[in-house]
């Protein structure tokens, strides 16, 4: 048995890993990289900071998604299939490692956001 996500260390294992994959991903790699290119430390620090609010109600995490992935669709238009693909790849790199109610709640966490997301751009 996998353990479950307990600490924030767990969080940047996850997150670190997660993005390793989208920055090297083809299709997903693309617009972190040339549409709207991040600064990957800078990036993963922040994500920490949700992953981390999210399930540790830390109250650390400042920001809008929302915002930000509308100003990316504004330069590159994002497609359904383009969440699908990020969601698999999130939802593989959780499933590697790590299994419980803190894996399940980021998994419908991710989804209730893409799913929002979709409908809003």
């Amino acid at each position: 048995m996998k353990p479950d996500v307990i600490s924030n260390d767990d969080i940047e294992k996850i997150v670190r890993e997660f993005y390793a994959k989208i920055d090297a991903d083809e299709v997903l790699g693309y617009f972190f990289n040339v549409v709207v290119p991040v600064d990957w430390s800078k990036h993963v620090a922040k994500m920490c900071s949700f992953w981390e609010n999210v399930l540790f109600y830390t109250g650390d995490y400042e920001g809008n998604p929302l915002i930000k992935h509308r100003e990316l669709n504004l330069q590159q238009h994002t497609k359904p299939e383009h969440f699908e693909r990020w969601m698999n790849i999130f939802y593989s790199t959780l499933d590697a490692s790590f299994e419980g109610p803190n894996v399940e709640k980021m998994k419908r966490h991710s989804k209730s956001i893409a799913s929002v997301m979709m409908q809003k751009m």
